[in-house]
């Protein structure tokens, strides 16, 4: 218990000095289009050097969010995106995951306004990526930021699609882009048929919604046949790519 809490003390304490000492970067990891059969957007992965090693998301990310400390993460990590793809080709878009403590931040809209002016880039190219855990509490403010920023332009994903209690619910309480199927279900897909009933219902509800749908982990051959064969619109996983640097991501 005492190593636990020293380890977290530990990790507060350096989260807090990150962004100052530029021990944070982000890594990019792109979404093919099935019907363009080319990348079309590229999520932007928060990783963490510090003190000689690079900290896992799964790590840090609570404790920022618990400590706050995600807020100017997060925005840091939205400026960086926005400069990032201004040099990619016009028709690319980048992905950013968005935190629910964010949204209790009355300047998130702002934010966002401000990266995408300063980016010199469309709103369109910026797609935010949130989680159900955002619209457990049927919170107007949070419906009302989702609202004004798919107002600008911005595209708005269902992330980890399925893993949650009401997912559908969801889907009637505000108008998602996109919905992004949780990667636990392409680990038993081409074993269990029941993972192929849930893909077909999933793309299914999606395109009578008007939402696209990508298939996250995506790591075989046999995986990507099955999920081109369903009518998911964009596929994620190593089987394409690993999460890049900016300049091998440019190369590629």
């Amino acid at each position: 218990m005492d190593a636990d809490l020293q380890q977290r003390r530990s990790i507060e304490a350096g989260l807090r000095q990150a962004l100052q000492r530029g021990e944070l970067r982000l890594v990019y990891q792109p979404l093919l289009g099935l019907a363009e059969n080319r990348v079309i957007c590229v999520e932007a992965l928060l990783r963490w050097d510090h003190e000689g090693r690079t900290i896992s998301p799964t790590e840090f990310i609570p404790i920022a969010e618990e400590t706050g400390l995600i807020v100017d993460i997060g925005e840091w990590v939205l400026r960086e995106a926005c400069k990032t793809v201004a040099s990619w080709p016009g028709d690319v878009r980048v992905a950013v995951n968005l935190s629910p403590i964010q949204f209790k931040s009355k300047d998130l809209v702002s934010v966002v306004k401000s990266a995408l002016a300063d980016a010199q880039i469309a709103a369109t190219r910026l797609e935010l990526e949130i989680t159900e855990t955002l619209l457990l509490a049927e919170n107007d403010t949070n419906l009302a930021a989702l609202h004004d920023l798919r107002a600008m332009g911005v595209r708005i994903s269902m992330d980890d699609f399925g893993t949650g209690y009401s997912s559908l619910s969801y889907l009637r309480s505000f108008p998602f882009d996109k919905i992004k199927i949780d990667r636990s279900f392409m680990r038993d897909l081409t074993s269990r048929g029941d993972g192929q009933a849930i893909i077909k219902a999933v793309v299914g509800l999606g395109q009578s919604l008007g939402m696209s749908t990508t298939a996250e982990g995506v790591e075989t051959e046999e995986q990507l046949e099955m999920v081109r064969a369903h009518g998911v619109s964009e596929v994620q996983g190593f089987l394409f790519s690993p999460p890049l640097p900016p300049a091998a991501l440019a190369n590629l």
